[in-house]
């Protein structure tokens, strides 16, 4: 940024303290951590358009028309897998291997143990049946 001038954003303290442990949980200064979410944070217009941009790239390069249908059921099943991920459940899925799920196929339970196979559109986008079986320890 060009000469960016300082300014004074007046927060309640337990928002500025609040703020305080994020940024230092980063290693980072209040101030970057506003800078950041200036810079990453997306209006309703500018997701809308991006939208607008990943609909015309599928259609484009993989032939598949997205419908608003097909956004609103994809919208409702990530939102209740992270319902289901913060509410002290399971992220677990059902889809079949090779569906285009939220992840691709993979069941996943609680993010401790990952089994299943990438489906066609997994998240890193490759085709194939890579089988995966992660465990962590919980100590």
């Amino acid at each position: 940024m060009k000469d960016a001038k300082d300014v004074m954003i007046r927060v309640p303290d337990t928002v500025r303290d609040r703020l305080a442990v994020l940024a230092e949980s980063r290693s980072i200064s209040i101030r970057a951590l506003l800078q950041e979410f200036a810079e990453s944070t997306l209006t309703p217009e500018e997701r809308e358009e991006r939208a607008a941009e990943a609909r015309q790239y599928i259609s484009e390069h993989f032939g598949v028309l997205v419908s608003d249908a097909d956004e609103t059921a994809l919208q409702r099943k990530i939102d209740a897998t992270f319902h289901r991920a913060y509410a002290g459940g399971t992220a677990e899925t059902t889809e079949p291997a090779g569906a285009a799920g939220t992840n691709g196929g993979a069941a996943t339970n609680g993010g401790a143990r990952t089994n299943g196979a990438a489906g066609a559109a997994g998240a890193n986008g490759a085709a194939g049946t890579a089988e995966t079986n992660e465990i962590q320890d919980a100590a």
